[in-house]
């Protein structure tokens, strides 16, 4: 089935979020965000559509489990949703294993008018019809119509848990077979480590986490399909390349911490004016005196050379090995087009 095409007029709706602030504030932004999403649905009238949700249930999963049961019941019996008479939902909620909980939800609705539509068995190695509503959580390892996994912990930067890692789910429409993955990649832990380095360590560390996930899709366990990976990336401008383009003139003075002599700060300031601070660095804080710089004609004086170094390796990856081609992308907005070569 890889390869062919939907049936002509089959509208397939693909949406990423990362909706772990969605939680800090239920009550104004849960209601905000399903507002815009519905709207969106509106728009497109879509027949399939796939949401994947990065930090689903916010930071402290435990103390959210109330408004995550609300924000999905929500969606299942909302007016805006009424057509949609199947769904699948799969939670990560098993918080209390750190080897395994990554925060993911996948949510998959489908149109009443849509026909015949199949979900692989991962287990059994076959599809099976879709009917009804199901929600699936806890340990979503042993659910056999997905895949999902932690990134091994070496992976992670410093060796530090965190909830990343990916879910996969593989769908049949009109005899058209596709994966669709919801992706968690790393973040960059500190800006002080992350400006060392062009490409930063987090930048090879995504690359490294994103072959992982392409070498677990087009493996040979099962038949190779078409598939979307779509998910929070974290890609980062190249702070190095920032930072230089930023505070061409200045002078850099380090602050070392008195105990340990780590470097918790750097103070970049103008050769002359007086010596006025251009921009201060931690950890947690990218603190630059002039911020109309990075919304002037969508950042473009400082962001368009400095974003191109992870896009491009990310080009070279699924290129070179994957038989994937980046035919666009857009520094600004982040969209990306992809081609695929089956």
């Amino acid at each position: 089935m890889a390869g062919k095409v939907a049936a002509p007029g089959t509208a397939v709706l693909l949406v990423t979020a990362n909706v772990g602030s969605l939680f800090d504030d239920p009550e104004n932004l849960q209601k905000n965000w399903l507002r815009e999403f519905y709207q969106v649905l509106h728009a497109h009238k879509p027949h399939f559509v796939a949401l994947h949700c990065q930090e689903f249930g916010g930071k402290n999963y435990e103390a959210s489990m109330s408004h995550v049961d609300k924000f999905v019941k929500e969606l299942l019996s909302s007016d805006a949703m009424k057509e949609y008479s199947r769904a699948r939902v799969y939670l990560d909620e098993n918080y209390k294993s750190q080897e395994h909980f990554t925060a993911l939800g996948s949510f998959y609705f489908l149109h009443e008018s849509l026909k015949n539509i199949y979900q692989f068995d991962f287990k059994a190695k076959k599809y099976k019809k879709v009917t009804g509503k199901e929600i699936y959580s806890d340990t979503l390892e042993s659910t056999p119509m997905l895949e999902k996994e932690k990134f091994p912990q070496d992976y992670f930067p410093e060796c530090k848990w965190s909830r990343k890692g990916f879910i996969r789910t593989r769908w049949c429409i009109a005899d058209c077979a596709f994966d669709l993955v919801n992706i968690h990649l790393f973040h960059d832990a500190s800006n002080l480590v992350a400006w060392e380095t062009s490409p930063s360590v987090y930048s090879g560390v995504r690359h490294k986490a994103l072959g992982y996930v392409l070498d677990r899709i087009i493996d040979q366990r099962f038949e190779k399909v078409s598939y979307f990976v779509f998910g929070d990336f974290n890609f980062r401008l190249d702070s190095k390349s920032v930072i230089e383009t930023l505070c061409t003139k200045a002078t850099m003075q380090t602050i070392r911490a008195a105990d340990t002599n780590e470097v918790v700060k750097l103070i970049f300031r103008e050769s002359d004016n007086d010596r006025k601070v251009v921009l201060q660095l931690e950890k947690k804080l990218f603190d630059y005196f002039n911020q109309d710089v990075f919304r002037d004609n969508n950042g473009t004086a400082c962001t368009v050379s400095a974003a191109t170094v992870e896009f491009v390796q990310l080009g070279r990856l699924l290129t070179d090995t994957y038989g994937q081609q980046l035919l666009y992308h857009c520094p600004h907005t982040g969209v990306s087009v992809w081609k695929t070569i089956l």
